[in-house]
């Protein structure tokens, strides 16, 4: 037996554009004591990242296969393809690298290898949604003589930043951001360089502070003003608003407030339903507030984005955006009180309606919530090890 070991130095959540990095460790496990009849052989190892895509046959109508280029040699055992076994389809790959050729190792004696790729920026992020998933994995492939071939599959994280797709490298070593007290090598820079880029885009576009004010009204008049800060947000931020009530001419009994995600697939990739069709989009909630508000002049919310969560991306089948989907609920009554008079002239019961016949709307405010600041994260210390044996 053979014990592989891949390790990612920097964790498994990158940006779209910079070099993955991973340590390849193969070990014979056997005592050194073993005799040398105990040596292992590999034939070769190679790795390459690919972006699986799969689609919910009940949402997504797809455009059959190209019948025209079949896959090579799907049924051999001895060829390397990483997607094999994969659900969906493999819609971006990297080119193979070769690890190894021709491994003896004896016992207890072990031997790393280094592979290093640069993720694809043209590609989708990394999406688990109700109609589509965008799942990326770097996949090793090592294989004994005569024997079929083993894969170890690594999950990755890959978060994608509108507006670097066309920013270039600079070439002068002067523009580009570094440390005097550190050794990069060329890779390293441009990754350092990126990631700086990255967070000055990100702290630009998520900075600005200015206060927007909506009023809210229904067919009766206007139940109050909401107020909200920005509307551009990273993952891992709070989303803050405040509610203004006093200012309404219509009693609001309750009021929630839900941090959704809206996925639509594109309308040509659309599966209709009925002879109306309906559009294939979903929801998801990631934060709610519900508050009883009757008699409440001012009351603010605060809805946290989850650091897990995939910021907004549109790609030909598919788009993702992020809302705030407000519900309210109003009375039906003008000048509704439900609290007994402050003063009266003698002792009496009083006791609140059974019944107050209200009406309920709903309104929705899009936000743009973007990737997170990549250095705390993409940047960690902490070493993720994936094992497998052959």
């Amino acid at each position: 037996m053979i014990e592989v070991v891949a390790e990612l130095s920097r964790g498994p959540v990158f940006l779209a554009g910079e070099a993955l990095e991973c340590v390849v460790t193969v070990t014979n496990p056997l005592p050194p004591t073993a005799t040398s009849a105990s040596s292992e052989a590999l034939a070769w190892a190679s790795a390459q990242i690919h972006c699986q895509f799969h689609a919910s046959e009940s949402r997504v109508a797809l455009p059959p296969p190209d019948s025209s280029q079949p896959d090579v040699q799907p049924d051999s055992q001895t060829v390397f393809l990483p997607h094999r076994g994969e659900r969906g389809q493999c819609i971006l790959s990297t080119p193979p690298k070769i690890l190894f050729c021709d491994l003896r190792l004896d016992p207890g004696e072990s031997k790393s290898y280094s592979y290093s790729e640069v993720l694809p920026i043209e590609g989708p992020p990394s999406f688990r949604g109700q109609s589509v998933k965008y799942v990326y994995k770097l996949t090793i492939g090592c294989q004994r003589v005569n024997s079929p071939i083993t894969l170890l599959r690594v999950p990755l994280r890959v978060l994608v930043l509108t507006g670097l797709q066309d920013v270039r490298f600079p070439q002068d070593e002067a523009v580009a951001p570094s440390s005097p007290f550190l050794e990069e090598d060329e890779g390293g820079k441009k990754d350092s360089w990126l990631a700086e880029l990255a967070g000055e885009r990100l702290m630009a576009a998520t900075s600005c502070r200015s206060l927007h004010l909506y009023n809210i009204s229904d067919g009766r008049g206007k139940v109050g003003t909401f107020g909200i800060f920005k509307s551009v947000y990273r993952l891992g931020e709070d989303v803050v608003g405040t509610l203004n009530l006093g200012e309404g001419t219509v009693a609001c009994l309750q009021f929630s407030v839900s941090l959704q995600t809206e996925e639509r697939v594109q309308p040509e990739y659309q599966r209709r339903r009925g002879a109306g069709g309906v559009p294939s989009v979903s929801h998801v909630t990631h934060a709610r507030h519900q508050e009883s508000c009757l008699h409440t002049t001012r009351t603010s919310f605060s809805l946290p984005i989850p650091l897990s969560s995939t910021p907004g991306f549109c790609t030909a089948i598919v788009s993702l955006k992020w809302r705030l989907h407000f519900e309210f609920v109003t009375s039906r009554e003008p000048g509704l009180v439900l609290l007994p008079p402050v003063e009266q002239p003698e002792p009496t019961t009083w006791t609140g309606p059974e019944q107050v016949p209200v009406d309920t709307f709903s309104w929705d405010l899009p936000i743009k919530c973007w990737a997170l600041h990549v250095r705390p994260i993409l940047y960690c210390s902490s070493v993720h090890s994936y094992i497998t044996a052959i």
